[in-house]
């Protein structure tokens, strides 16, 4: 693959490009999802193809192909230039490229276990157990499990003297209960709901959920929640787990500091942001307690890698400092509209037929230093609430409500009992202010978001975000 994107880019520069890049793609893809005892769904699939990315007249043109001969790369780069060419007879502004080294490396994702190795036996047997224990119980009527895995062999080079390759694992796996009593239903899932937990890991990821041992409980919990409480209506205190935190990163962090989005360049899948680059180092976008950390380097994310779609090493920084906004995800072309002299290495493309765009890297609200026990203790009348369930938010990620799969109601400091159909409604820089306790390291916990959609043509992206209970203050609770 390496000469392979070494005679693209030798095209494209005949052609006239002033910059190229070649990112050569070999994907396999593998899952399989069992339904009430049947098999559901099962694929595995192959696919490579290469990408061309050139800048010529200072603007971009892209094309791709799945045929790896030299004259069909030669005819996709100039391709590539030509549309390059059309975009600079209408571009406003002129792409300028941060600087970044001309690196020559190879990187993997460290695996105790290739998830391909295990035979397709025993992942139907592990599904089959859990689905056994699933519906013991005639009330559960839809019992789900599900296992997918990745891997993609990416092989980026560039006319800047890049040339590095990179061996991509990702797993992912989980498990659902819906129950009904005939009046309504209730679901819950382990360990995540939106297709379970995804890691940057292989079949230990697997081994490590115990997948079969937590069934029991999660069926029991489907049914209990059937008589439970409705959740309450108000202004109360609310613990959230990480499951729901996980989506309250994302929604109202991750996409509110793509950097994209906030110049307005973006726009689809709910909008700009209200996070404008003229608070950068001053809003208050939550209480002092608040750090939120971008790391691409994270052991086990989603979006851990040597280095980014532009080539760029990946690396750790501050979006929220002390409850400050403090940083952008950002990449080669726009880390200069907040006079940063490098990328944050935060552009990343779906397969090899789509164009790189920012995304969001692996990002996480840093452990304080309560229990979760100590969380709840504080509390005279509230709720806890894990796994989301729904969200929904504005086109600035401003407004927000979410939805989770369980409650439970807090009375004086102590759990008092399941509440169904728990919610909380409320504006970004409120909730992030309301904060007031953070637990502990050693209840950290990282939750991965596989189902991460932008642009259009739309790409979904993978990324992980990490974060232990925290306690936030007189949240509107119980929305219609």
């Amino acid at each position: 693959m390496i000469d392979l994107c070494r005679q693209a880019l030798n095209a494209a520069q005949l052609a006239g490009a002033d910059y190229a890049d070649a990112r050569g793609v070999q994907a396999r893809r593998q899952g399989l999802e069992m339904r009430n005892g049947a098999l559901g769904s099962l694929y595995d699939n192959e696919d490579e193809g290469l990408g061309i990315r050139v800048l010529a007249g200072a603007a971009w043109g892209f094309a791709a192909t799945s045929r790896l001969d030299r004259d069909s790369l030669a005819a996709c780069a100039r391709q590539a230039v030509a549309i390059a060419r059309a975009s600079a007879s209408v571009n406003r502004e002129q792409v300028r490229l941060a600087p970044e080294p001309g690196w020559r490396d190879f990187w993997q994702t460290p695996v105790a276990r290739d998830p391909f190795s295990v035979p397709l036996e025993q992942k139907l047997a592990l599904l089959q157990a859990c689905d056994d224990e699933l519906r013991r119980d005639p009330r559960v009527k839809v019992a789900l499990g599900s296992l997918r895995c990745v891997r993609e062999r990416i092989t980026l080079c560039s006319s800047e003297g890049l040339a590095i390759e990179q061996l991509l694992v990702r797993s992912g796996a989980g498990i659902h209960a819906t129950a009904s009593d005939g009046r309504r239903s209730q679901t819950r899932s382990y360990p995540m709901s939106h297709g379970g937990q995804w890691t940057g890991q292989g079949w230990e990821l697997v081994e490590g959920l115990r997948l079969e041992e937590n069934a029991p409980r999660v069926a029991e919990e489907a049914i209990a929640l059937l008589s439970a409480e409705p959740c309450p209506k108000g202004r109360l205190d609310v613990v959230l787990k990480p499951g729901q935190l996980v989506l309250q990163i994302h929604e109202s962090v991750g996409h509110a500091t793509e950097l994209d989005r906030v110049l307005g360049f973006e726009a689809n899948y709910a909008g700009t942001s209200f996070a404008t680059t003229e608070k950068l180092g001053s809003f208050r976008y939550g209480s002092p307690l608040v750090n939120l950390v971008a790391d691409g380097t994270l052991p086990g994310g989603l979006a851990t890698r040597g280095y980014d779609d532009d080539g760029v090493r990946q690396q750790r920084w501050h979006i929220v400092r002390e409850g400050v906004l403090s940083g952008y995800m950002t990449n080669r072309e726009l880390a200069h509209a907040i006079d940063e002299e490098g990328s944050r290495g935060c552009n990343r493309a779906e397969t090899w037929g789509d164009i790189p765009i920012t995304r969001i890297n692996n990002l996480s609200l840093m452990p304080g230093t309560s229990s979760f026990e100590e969380l709840v203790e504080g509390i005279d009348d509230g709720l806890v609430m894990d796994t989301n369930r729904s969200w929904s938010i504005d086109q600035r990620r401003l407004n927000f409500q979410f939805g989770c799969e369980i409650g439970w109601r807090v009375k004086k400091g102590k759990v008092t009992g399941l509440v169904r159909d728990p919610n909380y409604q409320s504006m970004t820089p409120d909730f992030w202010a309301s904060c007031d306790g953070i637990a502990g390291p050693e209840e950290w916990e990282l939750v991965g978001v596989a189902n991460c959609g932008k642009g259009q043509p739309g790409q979904t992206s993978h990324m992980t975000h990490g974060s232990s209970p925290a306690r936030f203050r007189n949240l509107q609770v119980g929305i219609k």
